[in-house]
């Protein structure tokens, strides 16, 4: 909410308020308060922010009529802002800066485009980038100040998903909008509920489940697999899904080696080693940014991708940065490649991807889609509250309000929220191939699993539905090179 509106509404409700503080020392001493409900704290906030109030004590003294006047004044009140301020969190610095920047030049992107287009209700998105590489306690401060300038409306964030885990409980308490633009972990909204914190891209569970599909598919006789993760979370959650996948699905295949190296690792030799030892059919692995790089640019002069059949997770980020073989399977973790067959159907990633090329000399990754992706679900969440509120400003609590449940088509494919605020995306998985006279290999052989048979049911611990998978859940799924 813009300062100028707060000045607005606040003098307009200054009756009411009076009265409220009034009765304030009798209300707010009430031994039992009952837990508030979002629409109580949607009446608070058109009372013009006296939120301390227990909204049942009042309804008690003045009534609903009373309440309900306030609040159709409140409403009436919302003046649009000169900008929809956000805060942006992504990495801007050190060796996650490889996915992070992406992130980042995606949102200039799609921002100058919802701009040009007339903004969001005619209001431009103004944006505050922070960099996630100052580390969680960084995070959480500038995540703080954002959220009480008094200007700042809704929150982008973040890459990390410790980050993202940290961050939710405080968008509930802040009552922040707050667009999870990367935050993969399945963990989010198994660790909790929060009403403020959205997540438009799916999770860890559709995507790893998604390639073991693959590579399981593509290898019917396959006997071996090894993994090479990054050594936190993402990375043990991610051979945790595969395994779980692997075991339910082809039970007699085995895991010969697992490493973990550390982040940053400036050397793979070690691994390559014993990788090279194991001599895996598969070799798994979720390295991203200068990592993934490093990894590769190690692994290819000792024949490792002759060796082995390589599947890296994250591959597409690096196609037009390091010279991959033909045959490599790689993903985007969700649907956003921006020169998909969806893509060119929907009709508006080309034109992300030229107005990319043209400020940054390359083709937009999938970072940069995901970020552009989850600007057009904050977007769709204004313009749907704008809609249900008279075409009056929305209110935070508004905004969040018009999340629930919604379904958005974004540049790549179609995102929709699931009760708990996941998202339900596609999965498109491929091998690398090199058409004639191309200078880079591209993705081909691909297939577009529907989102929402790779999740397991809300509440459910995700990895005890994975078990319970059988061969036959196979038998159903469309065939690598269906998606054309």
């Amino acid at each position: 909410m813009g300062g100028k509106d707060r000045y607005c509404r606040s003098n307009k409700l200054q009756p009411y308020n009076n009265m409220l503080v009034k009765f304030h020392k009798t209300f707010y001493s009430f031994p039992s308060r009952p837990s508030r409900t979002r629409e109580d704290d949607r009446i608070f906030e058109a009372l013009g922010g006296v939120q301390m109030y227990d909204q049942m004590k009042l309804r008690k003294i003045f009534g609903g009529a009373l309440l309900a006047a306030a609040l159709a004044h409140g409403a009436a009140a919302q003046d649009k802002p000169d900008s929809l301020d956000v805060g942006v969190f992504t990495f801007m610095s050190g060796p996650a800066a490889a996915y992070g920047m992406p992130g980042k030049q995606g949102a200039e992107i799609i921002i100058e485009q919802i701009n040009a287009d007339g903004g969001v209700g005619g209001v431009p998105i103004s944006a505050s980038f922070v960099d996630e590489a100052q580390g969680a306690e960084g995070v959480l401060s500038e995540y703080r100040r954002l959220a009480e300038n008094g200007t700042t409306e809704a929150m982008i964030a973040a890459l990390s998903s410790g980050h993202c885990l940290a961050l939710a409980p405080v968008a509930d308490q802040l009552k922040m909008p707050t667009i999870g633009w990367n935050c993969d972990t399945h963990q989010l909204y198994q660790t909790g509920e929060f009403d403020y914190f959205y997540r438009p891209n799916g999770n860890t569970i559709a995507e790893f489940v998604a390639f073991a599909l693959y590579f399981l598919d593509q290898h019917p006789d396959l006997k071996t697999v090894a993994f090479i993760n990054p050594d936190y979370s993402f990375g043990h959650d991610a051979a945790e899904i595969v395994k779980a996948a692997i075991k339910a699905l082809r039970p007699d295949v085995k895991v010969v080696a697992e490493l973990y190296p550390k982040l940053g690792s400036p050397s793979y030799q070690t691994e390559v080693s014993r990788l090279s030892a194991a001599r895996p059919e598969v070799i798994f692995s979720n390295l991203w940014g200068a990592d993934l790089e490093n990894f590769v640019r190690q692994a290819q002069p000792r024949g490792l991708f002759n060796q082995s059949n390589v599947v890296l997770a994250l591959g597409e980020t690096i196609l037009e940065r390091i010279d991959l073989p033909e045959g490599v399977t790689v993903g985007v973790l969700g649907d956003g490649m921006w020169n998909s067959p969806t893509a060119k159907e929907i009709g508006r990633a080309e034109a992300f991807a030229e107005a990319y090329r043209e400020k940054f000399g390359e083709n937009p990754i999938f970072p940069s889609v995901k970020m552009a992706n989850a600007f057009l679900v904050l977007k769709s969440a204004y313009e749907a509250a704008m809609e249900e509120n008279g075409g009056t400003w929305p209110t935070k609590d508004q905004v969040v309000g018009a999340l629930e449940g919604i379904s958005v088509t974004t540049l790549t494919g179609e995102v929709t929220f699931r009760a708990d605020n996941d998202g339900i995306v596609d999965q498109i998985v491929g091998t690398t191939v090199k058409p004639e006279g191309a200078e880079h290999v591209t993705i081909g052989n691909m297939v577009r699993y529907d989102g929402k048979t790779l999740l397991p049911p809300e509440g459910e611990d995700a990895l005890a539905w994975i078990s319970k998978l059988t061969p036959e859940f196979m038998d159903n799924l469309p065939d690598a090179g269906s998606y054309k």
